[in-house]
């Protein structure tokens, strides 16, 4: 409580000397770092001291005292979280045995959290495929910078599963974070168990050739050598350009 009373009187001081609220939440983050009060809450009080107010502290309210917010369990909330992003507000306030409101102004208002929904990507990589993926692509530039035609001449290609769409929703998705932390990724698809295998080939134009496994088909040497001789088959007509080249 202290912590907040002085990041209070802070920005105080900054309306006193014409500073903007946002070059005022920036010096509280410098230097209070993840007890930095939230924005929301950084505003309301600059505005309300812009408007007049003189203290810093909360005024009485009527009713009965909330005893919710106590730093046991704001520490509960924290560790929860962090240990789980997706716990709903309802499930945080059954583990911890307060109401739904008190959970709510711990997260959003005493440590500055919000639930951001995770940002779409192909497919998340390990340390060795990222590695990996880094070497070829600078051989990739490497070769292209001394010859101009060689991205041109490469075919590649590669399988996929395809499955029946069962995506989360944004909501599902989302997760609490604190204010300085980067959103969250989710894969573009959560599978389903109907799937079907598709094996593309490709260059710098587009699409050469595209075709899913038939089913009941095994992926072995004689399907694939079949894969590769419609591939053959596919080029002049879709990349006659490729074919005269003689790539």
């Amino acid at each position: 409580m202290e912590n907040i009373v002085e990041q209070r009187v802070c920005l105080k001081f900054c309306v006193s000397n014409d500073i903007s609220c946002g070059e005022s939440l920036k010096m509280l983050r410098k230097i209070y770092g993840e007890s930095c009060i939230s924005k929301t809450r950084a505003y309301e009080w600059y505005k309300a001291f812009k408007e007049g107010r003189e203290v810093v502290v909360d005024l009485p309210r009527s009713g009965r005292p909330s005893t919710a917010t106590t730093k046991e369990n704001i520490d509960k909330i924290k560790k929860l979280v962090l240990e789980n992003r997706r716990m709903s507000l309802r499930e945080l306030a059954s583990e911890v045995n307060i109401s739904f409101k008190s959970v709510h102004n711990i997260l959003i208002d005493i440590l500055g959290m919000k639930r951001v929904a995770a940002r779409l990507v192909p497919k998340e990589l390990n340390f060795v495929q990222r590695a990996q993926r880094k070497h070829v692509a600078e051989d990739m530039v490497s070769r292209a910078s001394t010859d101009p035609t060689f991205i041109k001449r490469i075919i590649t290609g590669d399988e996929t599963w395809v499955y029946e769409y069962d995506m989360q929703t944004s909501q599902q998705s989302s997760e609490w974070r604190l204010e300085n932390e980067p959103k969250p990724k989710k894969p573009r698809q959560s599978r389903s168990k109907i799937k079907v295998m598709l094996t593309v080939f490709f260059y710098y134009r587009g699409v050469v050739h595209s075709e899913f496994l038939p089913k009941g088909e095994t992926v072995n040497k004689e399907y694939y050598l079949g894969v590769m001789k419609r591939l053959r088959e596919s080029i002049p007509r879709k990349s006659p350009d490729l074919w005269q080249h003689n790539s």
